[in-house]
């Protein structure tokens, strides 16, 4: 099913079941709703499901869901997809995301609003990329980022805040200089996470970024980057 005002380019191929929503724009030579390449699929009726408004370009490829998961691969709105881009099965991609040239993520990976992912950067299975966060190119994510957290390396380690993406969304000063204070704690004070969350209850209480972050680390599985 495909909603209204979609470009089509030539060469596309759209599979389903899929559901994309309105004014999606999909370049030519791309692959929306293909097949996974989990060896385990076997043709079982999984499905992707698009929001608006987003911009997938050459060669790009989202695939279906698995029953391994909850069977489809959710992708939100206004989001770009450059060139060779790849969004692999039951991935969860939030809005205003954009993954730049070969980016790719696996299978079951959570990917929040507004992230950014730098060209080549590649992120492990079921990993989650917080809200804002931002993964420098050639990243290799094999752990959790929180919110707001800029990573580089590989294997990925944590670099910074993402000060300049909390300024150009209208985060106030006040808010950023919490999240700091937070990555400090997170990164810099030598604590463990516990000891870390413990230490910002008071930020926590009053900064909703900072209470992001602080939910993040206490809901990561996997561990976050280091």
């Amino acid at each position: 099913v495909i909603g209204d005002n979609c470009i089509i380019e030539s060469h596309v191929v759209v599979k389903g079941p899929s559901t994309i929503g309105s004014g999606n724009h999909i370049f030519q030579f791309a692959s929306v709703g293909e097949a996974c390449q989990d060896k385990k699929y076997n043709n079982e009726p999984t499905t992707l499901i698009m929001g608006d408004n987003n911009v997938i370009r050459e060669c790009a490829t989202i695939h279906r869901g698995t029953i391994q998961d909850q069977g489809v691969t959710k992708i939100g709105s206004n989001n770009l997809f450059m060139a060779y881009t790849h969004v692999a099965h039951d991935a969860v991609i939030g809005d205003n995301v954009i993954f730049a040239n070969n980016a790719s993520v696996a299978g079951h990976v959570h990917v929040g609003d507004w992230v950014i992912l730098g060209g080549n950067s590649g992120v492990h299975q079921f990993c989650k990329i917080g809200a804002h966060a931002f993964i420098g190119m050639y990243s290799a994510v094999n752990k959790d980022v929180p919110p707001f957290v800029t990573t580089i390396g590989m294997p990925a380690g944590p670099a910074a805040i993402n000060k300049e993406g909390m300024k150009r969304r209208g985060f106030e000063s006040d808010e950023i200089m919490a999240v700091r204070r937070a990555y400090k704690a997170f990164y810099r004070k030598s604590l463990g996470a516990d000891e870390a969350i413990e230490s910002l209850s008071e930020d926590a209480a009053k900064y909703p970024a900072v209470k992001l972050m602080v939910d993040f680390v206490k809901g990561s599985e996997r561990g976050i980057v280091r």
